[in-house]
């Protein structure tokens, strides 16, 4: 279950990772009121699973999950520059997170 809540909170860090480029240096109302949103979210989510888990595999995943998250959004709906290198590169993160989320051992 702890797993499942860093899973969710990864998710979460994508959404204010692009809410927060949307905001545009917290200019746009509804951009800036959804990154509240997400960040409390995922950061409360972390912050759970942490009860159960070790911090260092269940922080690398959860920054690994937004980092991907965030590149692969902004690649697809953002314009952001897609090349061989950035899509291997993101591939490796994954492969990473799988990697660190089995090794991760619980309380």
């Amino acid at each position: 279950m702890a797993w499942l809540l860093v899973i969710v909170a990864g998710i979460l860090e994508t959404g204010f990772a692009v809410c927060l480029k949307l905001s545009h240096g917290f200019t746009r109302l509804w951009p800036t009121i959804a990154f509240s949103c997400f960040a409390l979210g995922s950061f409360g989510l972390l912050t759970l699973a942490l009860r159960k888990l070790d911090v260092g595999p269940a922080y690398a995943v959860w920054t690994g999950i937004g980092a991907a998250g965030t590149a692969i959004y902004g690649m697809v709906f953002l314009d952001d520059l897609v090349s061989v290198l950035k899509i291997v590169s993101i591939s490796l993160v994954i492969i990473g997170v799988i990697g660190l989320q089995l090794s991760g051992s619980a309380h």
